[in-house]
């Protein structure tokens, strides 16, 4: 009379291994380490300050850089985003849309924080901030 295999192997050895795979998995999952991300324009409200309206494009680009987004269809319009991700959440994000009208600034829209005098719209260029 044969044996076979199935026979020969401990009735533990099954179950002993599924247990073994998953907690070798779960505490894969646990230890994953998940870097911070930083994507697109930093946006300070220093910079927002010192927007004035009638700046043109040139002095707009000194003071925020290159905008994330140039959309060729509205090329009045430069676009700003950020988003910053710590260990997988969204921390913070901010949203800025600089309209221009003639290659000057006209209007500044988006998630930053203006001043009380700033409220109704920008201060002509030339104008000390008060």
């Amino acid at each position: 009379m044969r044996t076979s295999r199935a026979e020969l192997r401990p009735v533990w050895l099954g179950p002993a291994l599924a247990l073994a795979a998953a907690l070798l998995l779960g505490a894969c999952s646990l230890t994953a380490y998940k870097m911070d991300i930083q994507q697109g324009n930093v946006v300070t409200q220093e910079m927002v300050a010192k927007l004035r309206q009638g700046m043109t494009r040139s002095q707009v680009k000194f003071v925020m850089g290159t905008p994330l987004v140039s959309d060729p269809f509205h090329e009045d319009r430069w676009d700003y985003f950020y988003e910053f991700i710590k260990a997988g959440k969204v921390k913070d994000k901010k949203r800025l849309t600089l309209v221009f009208d003639q290659d000057r600034l006209a209007k500044v829209l988006g998630d930053v924080q203006t001043e009380p005098a700033l409220k109704d719209g920008l201060p002509p260029a030339g104008t000390a901030k008060q």
